[in-house]
């Protein structure tokens, strides 16, 4: 399949509704703890999400629910922090929501226009598209982003938390209708 110079597939998707799937799509994170000297690498799990292609791309829309809880960074007692209140507080906002309504094409490529909440915390969110590939029924989407924590008020631990966390996403996701 032949890709445009931004990523997307010449074809582009058939317009229509996809279903993300869960289990075939990651969302992985990077940061840095202890004053920048560590690599902190983990990821969230996606609970449930819709991806709707329109004729006019800048339409389109995304809408995706990852559960809170599901943050995983490979150590136990660091993944039950970041789940408590001191952060996430995942028993009382379980959800991180990224909502868009807007595709923007440039000459550096495709980007997703959003907003993403975080701890009941709303904040402007672009994610930057790499490589769209689609076929008859399936699209799979890779885009990154990055995001300050504290602009979701999570600010706990400075220093020997990252204030900052790139965000990788690969995404596969089924048309469920036109």
């Amino acid at each position: 399949m032949t890709e445009d110079s931004d990523g997307m597939h010449r074809r582009g998707a058939s317009p229509g509704v996809y279903r993300i799937d869960p289990s075939a799509t990651t969302v992985r994170f990077t940061t840095r703890a202890v004053f920048g000297l560590l690599p902190v690498q983990g990821s969230f799990t996606v609970d449930n999400g819709r991806i709707l292609i329109t004729e006019d791309i800048g339409d389109s829309a995304v809408d995706v629910v990852i559960r809170a809880a599901s943050f995983e960074s490979g150590n136990p007692q660091r993944d039950e922090h970041v789940r408590s209140m001191d952060y996430l507080d995942a028993a009382v906002h379980p959800e991180i929501v990224f909502r868009s309504r807007d595709v923007k094409r440039s000459a550096e490529g495709a980007s997703v226009q959003g907003s993403l909440t975080v701890r009941g915390v709303t904040r402007p969110t672009v994610l930057t598209l790499g490589p769209v590939i689609t076929d008859d029924q399936c699209l799979r989407a890779q885009a990154a982003t990055s995001i300050d924590r504290y602009a979701f008020g999570l600010t706990k631990a400075k220093g020997m938390t990252g204030r900052h966390l790139g965000i990788t996403l690969e995404v596969i996701a089924f048309l469920i209708g036109a």
